[in-house]
């Protein structure tokens, strides 16, 4: 997950520089959606794994 975040945040970086805008705003979105459901994955595998080996 984290890895396509990288892709498409490079993808819009390359896409700002040789001015696609619309593009780039586009790969930019994307990847901070992905990087927040990365997030909210990650928590709630801390919280829900550390529940398990508590047992």
């Amino acid at each position: 997950m984290l890895r396509w975040t990288i892709t498409f945040l490079i993808i819009a970086i390359v896409a700002a520089i040789f001015g696609f805008g619309g593009i780039a705003a586009g790969a930019a979105s994307i990847a901070k959606v992905l990087f927040f459901i990365f997030l909210v994955l990650f928590v709630l595998s801390l919280v829900f794994g550390a529940s398990i080996f508590k047992r």
